[in-house]
């Protein structure tokens, strides 16, 4: 299996893409949120991806910088249907907000031409917190992250042999995620800005965390392989270095501040 990073950045940045990501496991792919529009597309065109190899999507939660590329998604997909260019079926997951919002969006932008294939051969599913699904062949758990902004959900993807792979989504930990997170072989978790410079981005104040906070998680989780995502961008060309610098600090396993479009093997 590998990840590879869309996107990496927070909702206002406009030196990379917004926090989005393909997880691939051999020629199975899931991809996970959107971003904030079509550049999604170029993203995925960018790291060789087919956008049509996308056949499973799950949207965490409805903030414009995750679902939007999702509704483009979905224009794509139906209009290619519609020209009898996509053969098969495509899944998006989310919880019943995300996917409410997701179906009437098509239909309120998109002909009835082309979201007549929604319910059909593009299935949008509601997924109910601690709901398994197998997903690229492995047993995947959705959870609440219990946000306190919008309803978000997270995931636990069974790798085999007991591994984990944990997506906290984009909000600080929340003790209710413990059993998805620990002992996780990857955690995905957020770092809106160095703890150094909390003063300047107030990252408490927007429910956030620093890459100290997450780094120092996942040490008490005794998480082995840590990715740090959904940054600030003005730090952008010393970001790796930065970020790094100061996670090391707490956390001693492998830790990963990827740039967009960066590949990781998991």
């Amino acid at each position: 299996m590998d990840i590879t990073m869309l996107g990496t950045g927070n909702a206002m940045v406009t030196e990379c893409y917004n926090t989005c990501f393909v997880l691939r496991d051999g020629d199975k792919h899931l991809l996970v949120d959107g971003g904030g529009g079509n550049t999604l597309l170029a993203q995925l065109k960018h790291v060789g991806f087919d956008w049509m190899d996308m056949r499973e999507i799950f949207v965490t939660h409805k903030h414009v910088d995750h679902i939007m590329g999702v509704v483009w998604m979905i224009r794509m997909i139906c209009q290619h249907m519609k020209q009898g260019q996509y053969e098969g079926e495509a899944t998006i997951y989310g919880h019943e907000e995300v996917i409410r919002i997701l179906k009437e969006m098509a239909e309120m932008l998109y002909p009835k031409k082309q979201t007549c294939y929604i319910g059909d051969r593009l299935h949008l599913v509601v997924v109910e917190d601690g709901e398994e699904r197998t997903i690229m062949g492995h047993k995947t758990t959705f959870f609440d992250i219990q946000s306190t902004k919008a309803k978000q959900f997270g995931f636990c993807m069974d790798m085999g042999n007991g591994e984990k792979f944990t997506c906290c989504g984009d909000e600080p930990y929340n003790e209710c995620e413990k059993k998805y997170a620990e002992n996780s072989k990857w955690l995905l978790h957020e770092a809106f800005c160095l703890f150094d410079q909390a003063d300047r981005f107030h990252p408490y104040e927007k429910h956030h965390s620093t890459a100290k906070d997450a780094s120092e998680l996942a040490e008490q989780l005794g998480v082995q392989n840590l990715i740090l995502y959904h940054t600030e961008d003005k730090n952008i060309a010393r970001r790796k270095e930065l970020y790094t610098e100061e996670g090391k600090k707490y956390f001693h396993g492998n830790l990963f501040v990827p740039e967009d479009l960066e590949r990781i093997e998991l």
